[in-house]
Order: C-alpha cells, then sequence, then structure tokens
C-alpha cells in the first residue's frame, strides 16, 4: 500500500504541471469502465459531463475523472483525455464508433501570478492528452502537482493530496483532491489541521489539534467573498456498487471535504466530488457499504490536509506561503 489512489487496482493518475502557467491537470484513468457518480455542493462550479453522473441519467461507468486549473478554460483538458482514451479503442459504444466518458472538474488559479497570456486556444486540451500519456499506477507526487499547482486557500498554499484506508471486511477505498478552497484547512494560521483527528502515521505532520480553541480560531476566514474557489476530487473503491451507491459515496465524500475545510460549500465555491467503483469485490451486507461511507469521508479530510502539507510556494514574487514554509520541522 502507498497510501495513494493507485492503491486500488486497475486505477492510474497522470500530471502535467507547468509552473510558469501556474497550474496544471491531473487524470485518474480506470483500465476497465468504473461505476461512477458525483456530487457538487459548491455555488459556482464547472465542469464536464457532470449531469450524467446523476443517478437518473442513462450512463452509469466512465473511462476517466479529469481534475484541473485554468477555470473554465481548463475545461478543454478533458478533451486531451478523451482523444488519448479514443486512440486506444476505449468509449462507449456508438453504432461504429466508441465516446470515452470523461467527466471532469475545474478549479480556478487564474490569480496566482502564473503567466495566462496564452493566446488564442488555451494550453489545456494538450496538457490532458499529456496527462494521459503520462498516467501510470506507479505512486505519484503530491503537493503542487497536477491540479494542484495553482492551487490556494484562505491562509498557505493549496496543493493537491491523496490517501487510501481498507475497511474490515478487506474493500479498499482511496482518495485525490485538488485543494483551492475559499476557506481554511488549518485552525487559524497554525499548523494544526481541522482534519487532524483523522491522520494516519503522521501523513500531514502528526501535530493534532490544539489544547484549546480561541475565538479567532474559528472565526470566519476566507480568500475574500468576491473570489472564486473549488475543492475537486474523487474517491474511488475497488467493491461492486451501483450507480446510485456511487452517489451516496459522493455525497459522504462531500462529508470529508466540509470536516476539513472551513467553511467551505460556499456561493463562490464549486466544491465537486467524483465517485467510482471499480467492481472486484462484492459487499456482503449492509454494514459494508456503511464502513465504506464512513471511510469515503475520513480519506477526503486526510486527502486534504496531506495536499496543503506538501504543497510547495510558487516561484513568484508573492506567491502564496506554503504550510511547510512556516511548519516543517517542528516537532511537538
Amino acid at each position: 500500500m502507498h497510501n495513494l489512489l493507485i492503491d486500488i487496482e486497475g486505477v492510474s493518475v497522470g500530471h502535467v504541471t507547468d509552473l510558469q502557467l501556474g497550474s496544471g491537470v491531473t487524470a485518474i484513468l480506470f483500465d476497465e469502465p468504473a461505476t461512477a457518480s458525483g456530487c457538487i455542493l459548491g455555488g459556482a462550479p464547472g465542469g464536464r459531463d457532470t449531469a450524467l453522473l446523476d443517478p437518473s441519467m442513462t450512463i452509469a461507468k466512465v473511462d476517466a475523472f479529469v481534475l484541473s486549473g485554468g477555470s473554465a478554460f481548463g475545461l478543454d483538458a478533458a478533451g486531451g483525455v478523451q482523444a488519448g482514451l479514443r486512440g486506444i479503442g476505449r468509449g462507449f459504444p456508438v453504432g461504429t464508433t466508441r465516446v470515452p466518458i470523461v467527466p471532469q472538474a475545474i478549479l480556478m488559479d487564474l490569480l496566482n501570478g502564473g503567466n495566462k497570456d496564452w493566446g488564442v486556444h488555451s494550453p489545456y486540451r494538450e496538457m490532458g492528452y499529456a496527462a494521459f500519456k503520462a498516467a501510470s499506477a506507479k505512486p505519484f507526487l503530491l503537493g503542487s502537482v497536477g491540479a494542484g499547482t495553482g492551487a490556494t486557500t484562505a491562509t498557505w498554499k493549496g496543493g493537491l493530496g491523496s490517501v487510501s484506508a481498507t475497511t474490515t471486511g478487506g474493500h479498499r477505498i482511496a482518495a485525490v483532491v485538488a485543494v483551492n478552497a475559499l476557506g481554511s484547512t488549518t485552525v487559524g494560521t497554525s499548523r494544526h489541521f481541522w482534519a487532524a483527528p483523522f491522520e494516519q502515521n503522521g501523513e500531514f505532520g502528526g501535530f493534532g489539534l490544539p489544547s484549546q480553541f480561541s475565538p479567532a480560531d474559528t472565526a470566519m476566514c476566507i480568500k475574500g467573498a468576491t473570489q472564486t474557489a473549488t475543492t475537486i476530487g474523487c474517491v474511488v473503491t475497488d467493491a461492486i456498487l451501483t450507480k446510485a451507491q456511487a452517489h451516496r459515496l459522493s455525497i459522504m465524500a462531500q462529508g470529508g471535504l466540509a470536516r476539513a475545510v472551513m467553511p467551505s460549500h460556499l456561493a463562490s465555491d464549486g466544491d465537486t466530488m467524483f465517485a467510482a467503483a471499480t467492481g472486484k469485490m462484492p459487499l456482503e451486507n449492509a454494514n459494508d457499504f456503511a464502513e465504506l461511507c464512513h471511510l469515503a469521508a475520513m480519506t477526503v479530510s486526510r486527502a486534504i490536509a496531506r495536499g496543503i502539507y506538501e504543497a510547495s510556494s510558487l516561484p513568484y514574487p508573492g506567491a502564496q506561503k506554503a504550510w511547510r514554509d512556516q511548519f516543517a520541522g517542528e516537532a511537538e
């Protein structure tokens, strides 16, 4: 186990990171079509093919997910991933052709200081294709990479995090999240993460929660009321699930987001969570699914904190400081 999304057999991950642009793309590919759904709770979301994830819609399985920076311009990235999948014969059969199903969510990173003067066409389609080509089942980088490259939060530099877990029945579940929250992942500007109770093996510093909270710790802390943000990600399990069950898993993932980011789901957030099941291991009973839902929330919370913990500042004057710039090397 690598404590990453690739702990789910049949899943590969590819990043493209452009530090000059201050943005990036992350592609999550499934070896075989995966049963999938999603949940959008932010007031300012951006996505592609997210409507088909509703449990009432016909298509039940997807070939990939894409997470990207670039705001609405970043939606071109799914086209690049789709082109790569089409090239290897993947996709939903429509007559004599195939249409790869690639839902995408984007985050707003246009104001982080990078060079966004890309000319007539955005670079995201080619970045999506490059992320497809880079995808593998090997361990991947976290922090200011892929979709987390240009991410920020109210307090510290945002980033991309991933973790995994196993149920008592042996089902695996993992999360990957790009954290670009309007709110904060830490208690004030301290080293303590809101997700601290769920941390495993010191994966984001092992600092726990503060011994007590001040009014300032729980006061609203956001980037600014007029700025847009978005935390996007997915949870994936090896269990056999229906589309309705995958939808429930995505709802639970949003619960994990709310435990790790304060406040979350604001009018200027676009908080979106996907869920997928590779269908390798049956559930034995209702308790198996309940535990899977519980761990969906826990893994998202952990992945969010880990994304901030692993992030590094962008190489621009005035770029937002990273958590590790302030707290790396500290010990209890």
